[in-house]
């Protein structure tokens, strides 16, 4: 919004509004415009490492609730501030609720998801961020309307309403069994809980290999050192490969920068906050369609799909870029409106792939010793990679112009590769019997099965 860059961020301000002979794909390039973004995710970095024991220690309960009530005043700061200072401390807040929530929620859904149902239901992590996406841009595009130019307030305080839903409804939900069973010798209230979440009584086998995991768990003192033997290697490639992978799709230009994107092709602030509604809707929607299928066509067959998808539409929209849109002056309506067409092919592709399996797969495939570790390694990989992608796009943007779409396409091509040579498939697996997936995977079984070859031959 006009008003919000005129108050913090003046020289993008001139640069858009002033300066004629500056490039199209250099006016946003403001090293304190990319902080506002990128702080949130350095605050994650740093948060996820003290959810981790949060979570281990106390409970995914506890960290949930720490999570909202840091979006609660992250909200509040940013809907309140004056100067630069306070909106990146607001930022700084949220980050610290997005480290702590990011870590427990996955854990959480996929602990109490029965297997046959658990990708559809730790999907609807990613779908409800896309669901916050497309309100948080429908936000901004009703004030964006208000006289006086203070809508963008409005905008930023708004963030109190999810927060304050999740804060108060993590108040009513139980510990999952696996963490119940983690922090106490009472195995009957685990057993109940089970029982209820699962609908029968019938829960004796899931209940001992919970049991069993957990013996396995208490002698684990240090599971950041644990992860890192080899025989957890597989799983310690993933929680790094996958959120990393994630990150270099280029999903953050469109998610962080889609409206510049659009003001840089020539469309107007209006027009750009209702292209980045309708590329919303377009996430939200396809990440449902994820949440229908995963369980029916596997992780696998999206990851690849999706893959390919995104490919095809980053290489047009790079072509349409280089050869349309010059340092100066605009691309002309058709080619416009062919490439926000293009973006919602892209952005469908990272929704029914990418978007919620790179959460949903690093949170099924640790075992109980490894698990909070292997959920922060990838938080905080995730992180990381935010963080760069977010703080250098706009630079990047200004040295590549167009080229920028064929380098994140380029990682595309490496990241499908990876998961067609070397990501088994996990769909309908319980997720205390996930480690023989790596047993039997044709390049990891010699890794992860190492342990168990060495125990046949003392045992002979």
């Amino acid at each position: 919004m006009e008003p919000f860059l005129k108050k913090f961020f003046p020289e993008v301000y001139r640069k858009m509004k002033v300066d004629t002979k500056i490039s199209n794909y250099c006016k946003f390039d403001s090293q304190l415009l990319t902080s506002f973004t990128s702080s949130l995710y350095i605050a994650g970095l740093v948060a996820t490492f003290f959810a981790s024991s949060v979570t281990k220690v106390f409970g995914r309960k506890p960290s949930i609730l720490t999570g909202g009530a840091a979006f609660l005043a992250g909200s509040a700061l940013g809907g309140a501030a004056f100067n630069v200072y306070m909106l990146i401390f607001g930022r700084i807040l949220l980050g610290i609720g997005v480290g702590f929530v990011n870590q427990s929620v996955p854990l959480y859904l996929s602990e109490m998801a029965p297997p046959r149902y658990r990708g559809a239901i730790n999907n609807g992590f990613q779908f409800s961020i896309g669901i916050g996406a497309l309100v948080a841009n429908l936000i901004n595009f009703g004030t964006e309307k208000i006289e006086g130019g203070w809508g963008w307030r409005i905008s930023l305080a708004m963030a109190g309403v999810p927060a304050s839903i999740l804060t108060l409804g993590a108040l009513f939900l139980p510990e999952t069994p696996s963490s119940l069973i983690q922090s106490s010798s009472d195995h009957d209230k685990a057993k109940q809980l089970l029982q209820r979440v699962r609908g029968t009584t019938d829960v004796e086998a899931e209940l001992e290999d919970l049991i069993k995991a957990r013996s396995i768990s208490k002698t684990i003192k240090h599971p950041f050192k644990k992860i890192i033997q080899r025989k957890y290697r597989p799983q310690l490639v993933m929680a790094i490969a996958i959120p990393f992978f994630q990150q270099v799709t280029g999903i953050n230009v469109i998610a962080f920068y889609a409206t510049l994107l659009f003001r840089t092709i020539g469309i107007g602030e209006c027009a750009s906050l209702l292209s980045s509604v309708v590329t919303g809707v377009i996430g939200a929607g396809s990440t449902f369609i994820s949440m229908l299928i995963v369980d029916k066509f596997g992780r696998r067959a999206l990851f690849m799909v999706g893959g390919i998808q995104m490919l095809i539409s980053q290489i047009l929209i790079g072509g349409i870029m280089a050869t349309q849109l010059g340092d100066h002056g605009t691309v002309s309506q058709g080619y416009a409106y062919l490439i926000i067409i293009l973006i919602c092919i892209y952005v469908a592709g990272f929704g029914w792939s990418w978007g919620p399996l790179g959460w949903l797969v690093p949170s099924e495939i640790y075992q109980l010793e490894i698990r909070s570790a292997g959920q922060s390694i990838t938080v905080a990989v995730s992180f990381i990679f935010t963080f760069i992608v977010a703080q250098t796009f706009l630079s990047m943007l200004c040295h590549l112009k167009a080229g920028i779409f064929f380098f994140f396409g380029g990682w595309v091509i490496v990241m499908t590769a990876f998961v067609y040579y070397l990501l088994p498939e996990t769909k309908n697996v319980p997720i205390e019997q996930m480690e023989n997936v790596w047993k039997e995977h044709w390049f990891w079984a010699g890794i992860a099965g190492e342990e168990d070859e060495k125990i046949k031959i003392q045992g002979v």
